[in-house]
């Protein structure tokens, strides 16, 4: 996959993270948003997904993932939550961070999602996140 834009600018590739513990998913807030998604973003050139992963977990939680348990859970498009007129294209993987997770860099808030409840959300997600991952997760 790809990484940022396509020429036109309109698609927008990231990597993100779904983070469950205990029944509950791991969801952040990014500072000027309104949305919650799930942690990640976009590559840096010649990064891999898993690369990308691990550099924006640590910027964005201050921990990464335990490398040998992550998994694919699929590649999923949707609208863009913050930018609009633009889809956002995601790879998006299962794992288990490798320390506890902290707000940093452009991370606002962040909270435990429980995933049974997630039909109907206190808090506003993500197109991609609503429509595609929670119910992947739940599957």
């Amino acid at each position: 996959m790809s990484a940022g834009h396509d020429v036109r600018g309109r698609v927008i590739s990231v990597v993100s993270a779904a983070i469950v513990r205990e029944g509950a998913l791991l969801v952040v807030r990014k500072r000027g948003t309104d949305s919650f998604m799930l942690p990640g973003g976009k590559a840096e050139p010649g990064e891999t997904e898993a690369e990308t992963l691990q550099r924006e977990l640590y910027e964005e939680l201050g921990c990464r993932l335990h490398a040998e348990g992550l998994m694919l859970l699929g590649h999923f498009e949707a609208p863009a939550a913050n930018e609009p007129g633009c889809i956002v294209r995601a790879a998006i993987y299962c794992g288990d961070l490798d320390g506890r997770p902290a707000i940093a860099a452009e991370i606002a808030e962040m909270l435990w999602l429980d995933v049974v409840g997630a039909d109907d959300p206190p808090i506003r997600l993500a197109p991609l996140l609503s429509r595609h991952v929670l119910p992947a997760l739940c599957r």
